[in-house]
């Protein structure tokens, strides 16, 4: 699904320390929407927040994903890219940061702006093609790269092609699809990362 141009360990590095807390990010994206119609995404970003917010405070991990987290040793850096006008960042990103936030420091997460950071996006691109996001990049202890999870769990990405292929807005459909899937789908797909599957 994703297409790679690797990057050195220092370019990760480097993209990882420009990164942001996703307090950080909540902050900017609370910013982006007080500025209303300045912004070019402001249809966008009140519905993605109350998505956001609403997965923050319900976010409930399996148990399966539960015992991978307690049960890793590897110290991980976790780079997300994403942007506040993403519907998939919304539904993906609260996941992402609970399983960094319940791992008590094993797992390093900042999150970068896609559109800041083109080369990076370039490397990591959907079908070859595509800046889909979010991108969950998994880097070692020394930033070297381990997988890259993204932009949306397999079942949801063949909705979504399946819907561009007859021409079809997958908006409705895609985030039904998320409201059914109770984020199970995208914590399996977590669950393999942290084991290496």
């Amino acid at each position: 699904m994703i297409e790679q141009k690797f990057l050195s360990s220092l370019e990760y590095k480097f993209y990882f320390k420009k990164g942001i807390s996703y307090k950080a990010y909540l902050h900017n994206f609370q910013d982006e929407i007080a500025i209303g119609d300045e912004s070019p995404f402001a249809k966008y970003l009140p519905q993605n927040w109350q998505r956001q917010a609403r997965l923050d405070r319900k976010i409930k991990l399996s148990d399966a994903l539960q015992s991978a987290i307690e049960k890793n040793t590897r110290s991980l850096n976790w780079l997300l890219i994403t942007e506040h006008w993403c519907g998939d960042a919304s539904q993906i990103n609260p996941t992402i940061n609970k399983v960094a936030t319940e791992s008590n420091g094993s797992i390093n997460l900042r999150l970068v702006y896609r559109d800041q950071n083109p080369e990076l996006m370039d490397a990591h691109l959907t079908n070859g093609r595509s800046r889909s996001i979010p991108i969950l990049i998994q880097l070692d202890e020394n930033f070297n790269l381990l997988k890259v999870y993204g932009p949306r769990p397999e079942v949801a990405q063949k909705l979504v092609m399946d819907l561009l292929a007859k021409g079809e807005d997958y908006n409705i459909p895609l985030h039904t699809w998320y409201a059914k899937d109770k984020q199970r789908s995208l914590q399996r797909d977590i669950l393999g990362m942290l084991e290496g599957n």
